[in-house]
């Protein structure tokens, strides 16, 4: 009973660690391009994408987890590692797709079918993979680091599309309206979060 009480408490430190102190977008800008998208973007619900960016965390980081370490002795691990993650991305994305494709009465098939190949290819799901490795956290701690990335990226997403509307006030000058703005609202937002935590977190 005490490892399944250490092992929650870890995996859930992880996570909290993965979604405010260690932001993959605030942090480390991982998918700051498709959050950008998405916040433009009124044909993609930004529930939906984030639900399926932390499904997508969640399948991967266990078969990355087992790929990874199956390289680990090799000489070459450092020029495959890349190539190997990107396979087993690849695997989750095509699984994710085949269950969708048979699941004809789900709701927001369409919507989730489509959105399957931008959560897949979204460098935040990459990054965190390779910061779990380079990190050498076991599979509890990637899982929980996975999972908080995944809800990290739909809290920024949530934040940057709040303030939408605020971001395009006729206070701004005209040359920092759209892209600018909303760049250098995430700026201050990593900044905050820097405030916070500094050098304390190490991951």
């Amino acid at each position: 009973m005490k490892d399944v009480v250490t092992t929650s408490a870890v995996f859930f430190n992880y996570a909290l660690l993965a979604v405010f102190a260690q932001n993959a977008v605030f942090t480390r800008a991982l998918g700051v391009s498709r959050l950008v998208q998405l916040v433009g973007d009124d044909r993609i619900s930004s529930w939906l994408f984030g639900m399926q960016l932390c499904i997508t965390q969640i399948l991967v980081t266990p078969l990355a987890w087992y790929a990874g370490s199956r390289i680990a002795p090799l000489a070459n691990r450092a020029q495959l590692r890349p190539l190997v993650y990107i396979a087993s991305i690849a695997v989750v994305c095509l699984l994710e797709h085949a269950v969708l494709w048979l699941a004809k009465g789900l709701p927001h098939r369409s919507a989730l079918l489509r959105i399957v190949p931008l959560a897949g290819l979204n460098s935040c799901v990459l990054g965190t993979v390779l910061v779990e490795r380079t990190q050498s956290f076991t599979l509890g701690q990637s899982l929980g680091f996975g999972l908080g990335s995944g809800l990290g990226y739909v809290l920024a997403v949530l934040l940057v599309t709040e303030a939408r509307h605020r971001l395009r006030s006729k206070a701004i000058p005209e040359a920092f309206r759209g892209l600018p703005i909303t760049l250098v609202y995430i700026g201050v937002l990593a900044l905050a979060i820097y405030g916070f935590t500094g050098h304390s977190v190490i991951l």
